[in-house]
């Protein structure tokens, strides 16, 4: 994944992206972004998407707009990797928010689809709820479900944000 515009820079207006799916990676969970919108543009391969529970296929060139609170993920089905420029407005944390889930997958803290584990996800999807949700299960039972875990998870170490200059491994050994 390579910045190409950060919030600094935009002021907070939108954060750029160019992202290289590897091939015939893993459907992620169904989420959506309550205040965000993104833009994808594929420029190498292919990108399967699931949006509103309806599989499409977005090839080299073509576009996709996803508004606030639209249901979706996105994953690249075929052998080839998949490069995409991906644009979030506004910003919000999403830098802040990516830069945790890959540190926790630099520590192999995450399944082989890429989530973090149950604690973590309790104090992920609390502390960037404006920029991530998912799905499924209902949001209320999201909530008091990841509300009852959060104690355990700070007790055992764990935060809600990780830089590249802290690492999640100490916390949870």
């Amino acid at each position: 994944m390579y910045f190409l515009s950060t919030a600094r820079q935009t002021n907070g207006r939108e954060l750029v992206l160019e992202a290289s799916y590897r091939g015939r990676g893993p459907e992620p969970r169904p989420h959506y972004h309550p205040q965000q919108e993104e833009l994808f543009e594929v420029l190498q391969g292919e990108l399967q998407v699931r949006l509103d529970g309806q599989l499409r296929t977005l090839r080299r060139g073509e576009r996709l707009r996803i508004a606030p609170g639209q249901v979706h993920a996105m994953w690249n089905g075929q052998d080839e990797r998949t490069i995409v420029r991906w644009t979030t407005r506004p910003a919000l944390r999403t830098e802040e928010l990516l830069e945790t889930t890959f540190t926790l997958a630099q520590a192999g803290l995450v399944t082989p689809e890429g989530a973090p584990g149950l604690l973590q996800s309790s104090l992920l999807l609390s502390e960037f709820g404006r920029e991530y949700r998912l799905a499924n299960p209902p949001r209320l039972l999201q909530r008091v479900v990841f509300g009852l875990l959060r104690p355990l998870a700070r007790l055992i170490g764990l935060r809600a944000s990780y830089g590249a200059a802290t690492s999640p491994r100490p916390a949870v050994r």
